[in-house]
């Protein structure tokens, strides 16, 4: 089939195949960032946040009437520990003073030396007297767990002491100390200036995400400093449980808190899994938002195609009668349309990609999104071009069922 005689006829009539291209344009240069966004987002949903099997750790937080002392809050938290730690199905206990993902927490900047002007970065530090990095199962690539005697015991209503070592992620000594082989027992300053506080780093673990989970390399900014704490109205602790057996635990741990307590105590749990759920809603709320667009934009072009095409049927009754009563078969016809709808979808494919390159320049320069990759304009036109066909299928095989004696019954 000679392409001019349909270009020709595209032409003379403008309008039909104006508004088709330009609908298909539209919704390559949408869809394409659209996907791209979901795919950005799901990917940043999923990140690790460096607690080995999630399922199976949750948070505990006791909240007293009543506080006590120093040493009152002391027992207590001794008390409660055991209490947690004797629950069947508990494998690990710690007291933490903030969870990851739980989009509340505390952060600080760190330098390297105390004349520094700026902090190198931000941090956030997971203060416990427990081993987390046996509770949450961390990944410890150098150094070594803390030790009994580097816990202090500090009363936060009277005391400024701090502890003299700290554990940090493998991301953040990188970026405090860039091309260093090796972090154990380099010296850190919580803060600039002479009231800095220098601790000594004596082990680095692989991973774990902030409260926020920030976006980029600042969400696996996290400190471990050891250190028992009393001053708060409120325990939070962290807990593992045997596979499986979570919904039980939480379930006696609550019990036997409230059991052991000799005044009345308020319980609340929360799951790594809720935690997860709440921090990415809005990131899963989008996606599906997006994916729905997306959805409806297909249908839409679809419906134009299909009733473009359908119009042009119409028209061209007598024209198609004609050629049949000449000697076209079927097969001419319908490649007819096919070819026809083809060269349109091409037309706003192009510009498509033309117009997807342009708004994903515009997200990246404002909103810090990452580019699109060439995979997803590829993608996106077979899929236009694919619809195109399937959308002028059934218009052009009606189209090539008209029979010859239509010719005659029109002249």
């Amino acid at each position: 089939m000679e392409i001019r005689p349909i270009l020709s006829a595209l032409l003379r009539n403008k309008t039909g195949p104006i508004l088709v291209a330009v609908q298909v344009a539209l919704s390559l240069g949408i869809l394409a960032n659209a996907l791209h966004i979901v795919q950005v987002r799901q990917a940043v949903s999923a990140r690790p946040s460096g607690i080995a099997n999630e399922a199976d750790v949750f948070n505990l937080q006791v909240r007293r009437l009543k506080t006590g002392n120093h040493q009152e809050q002391l027992a207590a938290q001794h008390r409660e520990t055991d209490t947690l730690r004797a629950v069947a199905g508990v494998t690990s206990v710690a007291i933490t003073t903030q969870m990851p993902l739980s989009r509340s927490g505390n952060y600080t900047g760190l330098a390297t030396d105390r004349r520094q002007v700026k902090s190198t970065l931000t941090t956030t530090s997971y203060v416990s007297p427990d081993s987390l990095i046996k509770t949450w199962g961390l990944q410890l690539v150098e150094g070594r767990d803390f030790l009994p005697g580097e816990i202090p015991e500090i009363d936060e209503t009277t005391s400024q002491e701090f502890a003299k070592v700290v554990v940090i992620t493998r991301q953040q000594a990188e970026k405090l100390w860039p091309g260093q082989a090796s972090y154990v027992g380099k010296t850190i300053f919580f803060g600039t200036g002479e009231g800095a506080r220098a601790v000594q780093v004596v082990g680095v673990i692989d991973k774990l995400q902030s409260p926020n989970a920030h976006i980029g390399e600042r969400g696996d900014f996290s400190t471990l400093v050891p250190a028992r704490l009393t001053g708060d109205n409120a325990n939070n602790y962290t807990l593992r449980a045997e596979p499986g057996q979570m919904d039980r635990v939480i379930k006696e741990a609550e019990a036997a808190l409230r059991a052991s307590s000799p005044t009345p105590v308020i319980v609340k749990t929360r799951t790594m899994v809720e935690l997860r759920r709440d921090r990415y809603r809005a990131d899963q709320a989008l996606a599906w938002m997006l994916v729905t667009v997306s959805v409806l934009l297909l249908l839409i072009t679809a419906s134009g195609i299909v009733g473009m095409a359908s119009l042009w049927v119409t028209q061209r009754r007598k024209q198609i009668g004609v050629r049949r009563a000449l000697g076209a078969r079927r097969v001419d016809i319908l490649r007819y349309f096919v070819t026809e709808n083809f060269m349109i979808t091409s037309v706003g494919v192009a510009a498509g990609v033309v117009l997807a390159l342009g708004l994903n320049q515009l997200l990246v320069s404002q909103l810090e999104m990452a580019r699109l990759p060439a995979g997803y304009l590829v993608a996106g036109a077979a899929v236009f071009w694919a619809l195109g066909v399937l959308a002028v299928y059934g218009p052009a095989w009606r189209a090539a069922s008209i029979s010859p004696a239509t010719a005659t019954r029109s002249a």
